[in-house]
């Protein structure tokens, strides 16, 4: 046991002394969220200086009409219609609007005109604006008044609160659940790639130096193993930890400029259509339980790290170079991607479903998908059964990789595919 400390020990001071490692440490969380406050202070500079786009309007139908906004100005254009698109292509105006006669039951052929294609937000606007219209248009010719139609129009934002078995409640958001079950589902599928490229490349690097043959007279290939890659996960928590304390402090900073409104995202935006408030919104996320989030996701960024380190170490070993090992690694990474894919196809969708739910078990996607659905209240049970399973999971890639591991780690110039990696597993000591 000793020695897998110190190999643990020779790796972790190996990579945090070396200057990559530090400027990644520091640059990291200080360049990201400069660049995510200065997006947001220049989308905030241009929608201020932004003047009002022209869009002219032909309109042949009296059941459609616009009014000006902020952003846009309307202008009434007659003539046919390719006319008016030749006098469009000349003018220095936005777009050009075309409604034929159209009926509530048939609006076919409205078109849009514009010299470079708008945003999608812009036509949903323009979509919903007309499809408003025209209902009304139904409505009154079905005999309702315009006082009638205002009573008819009715926001509807339904609360959703969080109701335990002892019959607490508290107030939940489904949009701040899912924002948190992929940010931290991400932030795994990341390290995954990064941390475990790195414990590959590792062991590759000393394999081809032929240090290991030094190292591995004095401690067994497994026992090297272990230690390479607990001392590369050991890296990831230290720079992990301060990558969210320097995040903290930046945000924290960045909130007092004078001027700076952060709140001008597309969560703020949201609060403002379901009829929340910031403080509504705020007081959601002030109310989850962080301890144990961080919790299990420590849990799961190791848990699933140490699973996939093991065998990215595992190809490393049965390798001389890099491009050598782009042959194993896709059926190492296809579970990972596929979990990552099962976040927006299964659990946004319906986290307690059966694919989310058995996505969260099987230990090679549990740690991403167990993370998309920790927000949405998954049942203790679950949570213990999944850290059970990853926990089995990281065992059984640790056995298979060290078998490997202890044959590879001696080979040089092997031409290596599956069946080779096979017989060296099937080998005895």
């Amino acid at each position: 046991m000793n020695k897998i400390f110190l190999v643990i020990q020779r790796e972790f001071m190996s990579r945090v002394k070396k200057r990559s490692f530090l400027l990644a440490t520091i640059l990291v969380p200080l360049v990201f969220p400069a660049i995510i406050i200065g997006m947001i202070y220049v989308k905030q500079q241009s929608e201020e200086n932004k003047e009002q786009e022209v869009i002219q309007v032909l309109n042949e139908s009296d059941l459609i009409s616009f009014e000006d906004s902020e952003k846009y100005k309307y202008v009434p254009v007659s003539g046919p219609l390719d006319s008016a698109k030749a006098s469009f292509t000349r003018s220095g105006d936005f777009a050009l609007l075309y409604v034929p006669l159209i009926t509530p039951e048939d609006p076919v052929g409205i078109s849009f005109y514009a010299k470079t294609s708008p945003g999608i937000n812009l036509m949903r606007s323009f979509e919903r604006n007309i499809a408003s219209q025209l209902r009304d248009e139904k409505l009154t010719i079905a005999g309702l008044t315009d006082e009638q139609l205002d009573q008819l129009k009715t926001d509807v934002y339904i609360s959703l609160y969080d109701l335990s078995e002892a019959g607490d409640e508290k107030k939940s958001d489904s949009m701040v659940t899912s924002a948190l079950g992929y940010i931290t589902g991400s932030l795994i599928y990341i390290f995954l790639f990064a941390y475990g490229t790195q414990v590959m490349q590792g062991v590759i690097e000393e394999k081809g130096s032929q240090v290991v043959e030094v190292i591995v007279s004095t401690v067994k290939p497994f026992h090297m193993m272990i230690g390479k890659v607990v001392g590369v996960a050991s890296v990831g928590i230290v720079q992990f930890a301060i990558w969210i304390i320097l995040v903290g402090v930046v945000w924290i900073i960045a909130g007092a400029i004078p001027g700076l409104d952060l709140s001008q995202t597309q969560g703020a935006e949201f609060s403002s259509v379901r009829g929340d408030s910031s403080n509504d919104i705020l007081g959601i996320i002030y109310g989850i339980n962080w301890i144990r989030i961080a919790f299990i996701f420590l849990f799961y960024f190791l848990g699933g790290y140490l699973l996939y380190g093991a065998l990215f170490a595992a190809v490393g070993s049965a390798v001389d170079t890099p491009a050598d090992a782009q042959q194993f690694m896709m059926p190492i990474m296809l579970p990972i991607i596929v979990s990552f894919i099962g976040l927006s196809l299964f659990v946004f969708e319906e986290p307690h479903g059966t694919p989310s739910f058995w996505l969260s078990m099987i230990p090679f996607t549990s740690p991403i998908v167990m993370m998309g659905r920790i927000g949405f209240g998954v049942p203790t049970w679950e949570i213990t059964l999944s850290m059970v399973l990853l926990i089995g999971g990281f065992i059984f890639t640790l056995w298979l990789a060290g078998r490997i591991y202890r044959i590879g780690i001696l080979m040089h110039g092997t031409k290596v595919n599956y069946k080779v990696l096979v017989k060296w597993f099937m080998m005895k000591n």
